[in-house]
């Protein structure tokens, strides 16, 4: 029999975002594979034990922390993601081997849904291919979902599409109509017109949260203000905003930015 493995998708940060599915998957698990990402993001470790306290209902599964390899900083950025992964999938491999039975239930518990920018289903992808395992997934609460319904906004325009994108990739497309930007240190956002609206929520679903909305040109120098001092006082970040061109600059044509350098 291949070993199992649940990727087990615990929402934005609230245990009650994690749903009905999951909490059965969270009691099928043995074994809780987690990365420890330093003592500044310890608290993402403590929280996962908190959602298994919590939500499983016998005693005797454990964590196993699993030391993230470093990613490059510097060179070709999709060889540097690359490289990561595949030295992740090799320290993934080797616990999986050494910390499960041949029939056991192990887990990866991502944070918001495991098919929004995360890395653990490409990179059990890879373990699959040199170690016999067999995995599903459970859907999670993302963060994007978090984020609108705390600011209580629709997250489409009547009839609208809507992009789901990097501040990176955002530096170098401009934005064309809503857009949700994840994954971004720079405050991108600081490049738009200061017209375009803004709805910004970082550690959603927990009790540090933070919610900022307005123009960019209202709200722009709040937000990042309020982002270094959060990153500065807990170690690590994580945030996203919702950004929509001004309505009468939406009807017209696309908005186009320049690139610029990193602002870090």
């Amino acid at each position: 029999m291949s070993r199992r493995i649940h990727v087990i998708g615990i929402g934005a940060g609230d245990p009650d975002y994690v749903t009905v599915q999951a909490i059965n998957a969270l009691n099928d698990t043995q074994v809780f594979f987690a990365m420890d990402k330093g003592e500044a993001k310890r608290d993402l470790v403590a929280l996962r034990q908190q959602i298994c306290a919590r939500f499983i209902r016998e005693p005797g599964y454990r964590f196993v922390e699993l030391p993230d390899p470093p990613r490059a900083a510097d060179g070709n950025y999709r060889q540097a993601v690359s490289d990561w992964h595949a030295a992740r999938a090799r320290v993934w491999a080797a616990a999986i081997c050494a910390e499960l039975p041949p029939e056991g239930v192990g887990a990866f518990l991502a944070w918001g849904d495991p098919s929004l920018y995360d890395s653990t289903l490409r990179i059990l992808d890879a373990v699959a291919a040199e170690v016999d395992i067999r995995y599903d997934v459970v859907p999670g609460i993302t963060a994007i979902q978090a984020l609108t319904a705390r600011h209580r906004i629709p997250l489409n325009e009547i009839g609208a599409p809507v992009l789901i994108t990097t501040g990176r990739q955002l530096r170098a497309g401009g934005l064309s109509g809503s857009a949700i930007v994840m994954l971004d240190a720079d405050c991108t956002f600081q490049v738009c017109p200061p017209d375009t609206r803004i709805w910004w929520g970082a550690y959603l679903g927990t009790t540090d949260e933070l919610l900022v909305a307005g123009t960019i040109g209202e709200v722009g120098p709040r937000i990042v203000a309020l982002r270094a001092q959060a990153r500065a006082r807990h170690g690590w970040i994580m945030d996203t905003y919702l950004l929509r061109p001004a309505p009468e600059v939406a009807r017209k044509r696309p908005v186009w930015f320049p690139v610029i350098s990193t602002l870090s």
